[in-house]
Order: structure tokens, then sequence, then C-alpha cells
């Protein structure tokens, strides 16, 4: 039997490894800009959600969605190597943008590195849009794709 790991808000012990993940699988080759006092820090902002998922007590993937008025803004996701192509970056996703289809926010906002064509189909996938590219975004040495979503009318 298959098991799918479940998804629940990130706790103050979970933060040293989210930061590792994004040091390792998102900011490889930049500064380390995601340590864990700003990972931290987005537990403590109550316009933040930060989810994980474990498998067998180990961190598999984690994302932070931060919830404006207008928009909501994917600052980052990211799944261990072994638990990619399992959909289950797009539960993680769809689990994120909930909250901000109930509030009636209309559009969700991310980048993703330009040179990360895995995750830029992914987010294609899960219906978003490339809107524009930001030289240097990343450290003034890696492009950056902006990608959108509109959850207007989406039904969660």
């Amino acid at each position: 039997m298959l098991s799918v790991p479940a998804i629940r808000l990130a706790l103050p012990g979970d933060a040293r490894a989210i930061a590792e993940m994004s040091r390792d699988f998102i900011e490889h080759g930049l500064g380390w800009s995601w340590t864990m006092d700003r990972v931290l820090h987005s537990l403590r902002d109550p316009a933040t959600n930060v989810a994980v998922m474990h498998k067998r007590k180990n961190l598999c993937g984690f994302g932070i969605m931060q919830y404006g008025d207008d928009n909501a803004h994917l600052a980052l996701l990211a799944l261990q190597p072994g638990a990619r192509h399992q959909g289950l970056g797009a539960r993680l996703l769809g689990w994120l943008e909930h909250p901000a289809c109930c509030a009636g926010i209309p559009l969700v906002r991310a980048e993703a590195r330009a040179d990360n064509h895995c995750a830029i189909a992914f987010y294609r996938r899960c219906g978003y849009s490339v809107t524009g590219r930001v030289h240097g975004y990343y450290d003034g040495l890696v492009d950056a794709l902006r990608l959108e979503k509109s959850l207007a009318g989406a039904k969660h």
C-alpha cells in the first residue's frame, strides 16, 4: 500500500530542515537567503503559511505562501528528489492555494529560476502562466521567470 504524506503547518522544529532544503534544492549556487532565522520569522508571520510534508519522520517537502489583500505570493516550494514526480508537489501547492481561494484572493504569484526547467514545467501543469522575466533576480546571477495563477472561480 502506498503511503501518502500528510500536510501540516510547520513547527519551529521544522525550520532547520526547511532552510537546508531551500539551500540545497532552490538556492544552490547562490547565497543562502532562506536561513533558519528567516524561516522562523515566516512561521511567526500571521499572513504566511509554512506547510510541510513528512515521510517516515523525514521532511520530504515544504512550501511557504504569503497572503495579501489582492494576491498571494508563493515564496518557496521544494520536494526532496525522491519525493518528486508523485503528485506530492501539486498536493502541497493546492494546500497552500486553498486559504487564498477561500479568502477571495484572486491571484497567486511566484518566481522560478529561469534555469530550472522542471520547476517551470511543474508550475505550468498546475495552471501557472509565465508573465515575465527578471534579469539577475537571484543574487544578480540567475534570472527568474515570474509566474501567475488566477484563482477567480477556482474550486478547492
